[in-house]
């Protein structure tokens, strides 16, 4: 009987242990509740204020004397954005130009982390320098430095000129994202998948690709948000006009702040479904990322 019930006693919960282990978990969300404080106040700052101002300003009644009037509510300019064929055709060129700028970083991206992946010594190092060395320049200056370059080859003005500066800007991104996972790759996974007869492009296909996924995914998300934004690129080397292009005549030249703030809210609306989806379909392929 008295070992039964020293057996049924020391079964129970102790409430010190339950007290103190509560206490401790309330510690650890402390801290990291103050250790997220500085990045909570950042996003806070740089992006959730500004957009709340955006997004009341695109609610705005626009004014003929001035660029909107202040207190009012309207949806005139969304009835503008979803109204006019102009603008939903700069939107498809930005996409356009995002799509296959997207397509091409990704796949040079992805040979040229492997040769640096595979590379070694000197050979390795003036591959990681060249990839590096264009961002030690500003953006303008060597989206500028392309004029010279294109001109004899007939691809300046138009889409091809374009394509080629912006894909000279987001590579850089895209090989060192695609890379940073891709060093970390055991390569006896790959010498495994050949000796059980996979070729050289089947094992890179099916055991290397699957494990950068992450930076793929990385490389495509940046490409792409980075080119449908485009503005450097087109205005300096084409006549085309971008969704950048386009808001910023909208708020210089036609003072429409409303407008221009809708097309924004409207357009990053577009690019979070566009993302959204790059995720969905690249994580089928072996990546690991959740959205919230």
């Amino acid at each position: 009987m008295t070992e039964a019930t020293s057996t049924s006693a020391s079964a129970l919960p102790n409430p010190i242990s339950a007290v103190r282990s509560r206490l401790a978990t309330q510690s650890g969300s402390r801290r990291a509740l103050l250790l997220m404080a500085p990045l909570i106040a950042f996003e806070l700052l740089i992006f959730v204020i500004p957009f709340a101002i955006l997004l009341r300003i695109s609610f705005a009644a626009p004014s003929s004397d001035g660029v909107y009037h202040e207190g009012t509510w309207s949806l005139e300019a969304y009835q503008q954005v979803f109204a006019s064929d102009l603008i939903w055709s700069v939107l498809g060129y930005s996409f356009f130009l995002g799509v296959v700028v997207t397509v091409l970083s990704v796949a040079i991206g992805l040979f040229y982390a492997y040769a640096i992946w595979r590379s070694s010594g000197v050979v390795k190092s003036l591959l990681l320098f060249s990839v590096v060395l264009p961002l030690l320049t500003t953006l303008v200056i060597r989206t500028y430095a392309f004029d010279p370059l294109l001109v004899p080859a007939g691809l300046v003005p138009g889409t091809a000129g374009v394509v080629v500066a912006q894909l000279y800007i987001v590579l850089p991104y895209a090989v060192l994202a695609i890379y940073s996972v891709m060093a970390t790759t055991d390569w006896h996974v790959v010498e495994a998948a050949r000796d059980l007869g996979a070729s050289r492009p089947r094992s890179v296909l099916e055991v290397v690709v699957p494990q950068v996924m992450p930076g793929i995914i990385v490389a495509a998300v940046v490409s792409f948000a980075w080119s449908v934004g485009a503005y450097a690129a087109p205005e300096l080397l084409s006549n085309s006009i971008t969704f950048a292009i386009y808001v910023e005549g909208l708020m210089l030249s036609d003072m429409s702040y409303p407008t221009a703030a809708a097309l924004s809210v409207v357009m990053l609306g577009l690019m979070s479904g566009c993302i959204a989806a790059i995720f969905g379909v690249l994580n089928r392929f072996g990546g690991d990322f959740e959205l919230a």
